[in-house]
């Protein structure tokens, strides 16, 4: 709660001195920043649905019991695979995978999920092929992979 008062806080002051320095300024500021949240506004009510009917879906238990410490190992692998064929973008994996974790699932599964969502790219490997080539593909896949299962499992550790 401390964080949120101290941004609120920086950007009330923020914007009084921009206000003061440039009223000018600061209004065009205001019309291009509404422009671009009435642009991005799709994404965002997209981001609120997939979190929101996942999280109506999937109970806290099932979620846990999917992807939760009790499901081990085999979880983690699961979502590894899962982000790597998924095509999602990041502004929508980053709030459900928060809210998954405050569901029950463990930080190194969610890690493996969004981290192979980023790195792995099964869906847009055909058109990665004929661009940069078949053994290019493989390897950087495969290698994005294995390393998406190592910082899953660093990120257990340190979290």
């Amino acid at each position: 709660m401390a964080t949120i008062i101290t941004i609120y806080s920086l950007l009330g002051i923020s914007l009084i001195v921009s206000f003061m320095k440039s009223k000018d300024k600061t209004l065009k500021a205001f019309k291009v920043a509404g422009k671009a949240l009435l642009k991005s506004a799709p994404s965002l009510l997209t981001v609120l649905g997939i979190v929101g009917l996942t999280l109506g879906i999937l109970t806290p238990e099932t979620i846990s019991g999917l992807v939760g410490a009790e499901a081990g190992f085999m979880a983690t692998i699961l979502a590894a695979v899962l982000g790597a064929i998924t095509l999602i973008p990041s502004l929508v994996a980053f709030p459900l995978a928060g809210s998954l974790v405050r569901s029950g699932a463990t930080v190194v599964t969610i890690s493996a999920f969004v981290t192979t969502l980023v790195m792995v790219g099964f869906v847009t490997a055909p058109m990665e092929i004929r661009i940069l080539g078949k053994k290019f593909t493989l390897l950087r896949n495969g290698l994005g992979f294995l390393a998406a299962l190592i910082i899953a499992l660093i990120m257990g550790v340190i979290l």
